[in-house]
C-alpha cells in the first residue's frame, strides 16, 4: 500500500461562485459570444484585387458573416459611384455605407433593391487647399465631390469612376462646398506626397496618401472612424463589437478608432508596414484571400 506525503505540495486555489452568479456569468459570456457584430471592409486591396476581380472565397465568407447575424458593410476611399456595383458583387444591402473615406455616409432607404440616399455628408471650403496644392503640384490631375455627389475634374485618370462627374477648369474646382478634393499626380512617388503635405502644413483638413502618390482631402476630423462612429451609434453596436479590415494609410484612423473602443483592428499583408504595425494581427493578402480567412473564424 502506497503511503501518501504528509503534505501535499500547493497547488493553487479555485473560487466557488454561488451558483446564481455562476449562471449570470455564463450568460454574459454567451450573449457576448453570438451578440451582432460591425464588420467593416475596405474596398481596394482589402475586397478586391487590382483588376477589380473578388478576392478569394470573399463572397461565401460575408455570407456566412451575415447567416450569423453580423453586420457587414463597406468603408471606402471611394465615391457611392464607384462603391455601389462592389456591394452588388458581394450580395450584401447593408443599411449603411461609409464612402469618400467618411465624408458621405449612405443609407439604404425602401425604394426598392440597393436603394440608398446620402445620408450624412461632410463639407469644407476646398479654395484655400486647392491654390496652395496646385502651386507645389501644377500638373497634377485634380477632382472634387459636391454634398450632392455631382464630381468635378480637371483631367481623367483611367482608374477614375466618371459617372456622375463634369470635366471643368481648375477655378471652377472651388466655387463651392466640397465634401473631397482628391489630387494625382503620375509624375510623384508616395513619398513625394508625404513630404508635401508636411512642406505645406495641412493643418485645417485632413488627408490621406495613398499607395500610387494619390491624396485625398476631407474636412477636418473627418475620416472613415468618423463615419463609422456614427453608424456604430446608430445601429447601438458596443465598440467591443466592432471588426475592420483593411490595407491602406487611409484606413489608420479606422484602425486606431476600433482598438480604443475595444474593437479589433486586422490589416491584409501586402499594405505597408506603418498600417501592419497599427492593427492588432495581420491576415493573409488580398490575393490569398486574406478577408475570407478571417471571417471564416469568427
Amino acid at each position: 500500500m502506497t503511503r501518501l506525503p504528509e503534505s501535499l505540495p500547493d497547488t493553487g486555489t479555485v473560487d466557488l461562485d454561488a451558483p446564481d452568479e455562476a449562471a449570470k456569468i455564463v450568460d454574459d459570456v454567451a450573449a457576448h459570444a453570438t451578440a451582432r457584430m460591425l464588420i467593416a471592409l475596405d474596398v481596394d486591396g482589402t475586397v478586391i484585387l487590382e483588376d477589380e476581380s473578388l478576392s478569394p472565397g470573399i463572397v461565401d465568407a460575408v455570407a456566412q458573416a451575415q447567416r450569423a447575424g453580423h453586420e457587414v458593410m463597406l468603408a471606402t476611399g471611394r465615391s457611392w459611384e464607384g462603391t455601389r456595383g462592389i456591394l452588388a458583387a458581394l450580395d450584401i444591402e447593408p443599411e449603411y455605407v461609409v464612402c469618400s473615406n467618411g465624408a458621405v455616409v449612405m443609407r439604404r432607404t425602401d425604394g426598392g433593391l440597393a436603394a440608398y440616399e446620402r445620408f450624412h455628408t461632410e463639407t469644407f471650403d476646398p479654395a484655400e487647399v486647392l491654390g496652395l496644392l496646385r502651386a507645389h503640384v501644377p500638373d497634377a490631375h485634380y477632382m472634387v465631390e459636391l454634398a450632392d455627389g455631382r464630381r468635378r475634374y480637371t483631367d481623367a485618370m483611367d482608374d477614375w469612376n466618371l459617372t456622375n462627374a463634369q470635366q471643368v477648369s481648375f477655378d471652377q474646382l472651388g466655387v463651392e462646398p466640397v465634401s473631397r478634393v482628391v489630387v494625382v499626380s503620375p509624375g510623384q512617388t508616395e513619398q513625394d506626397f508625404v513630404d508635401l503635405v508636411h512642406r505645406i502644413g495641412l493643418n485645417q483638413v485632413s488627408y490621406a496618401i495613398g499607395w500610387t502618390a494619390w491624396l485625398d482631402i476631407a474636412p477636418m476630423g473627418v475620416d472613415k472612424a468618423s463615419g463609422l462612429e456614427l453608424v456604430r451609434g446608430w445601429l447601438d453596436i458596443a465598440g467591443d463589437r466592432v471588426l475592420v479590415i483593411g490595407d491602406g494609410r487611409n484606413d489608420l484612423g479606422m484602425f486606431r478608432w476600433a482598438r480604443a473602443n475595444g474593437g479589433r483592428a486586422v490589416a491584409m499583408a501586402q499594405g505597408p508596414q506603418e498600417v501592419r504595425d497599427a492593427a492588432d494581427e495581420t491576415t493573409l493578402s488580398v490575393i490569398d484571400g486574406g478577408v475570407a480567412a478571417v471571417l471564416r473564424r469568427l
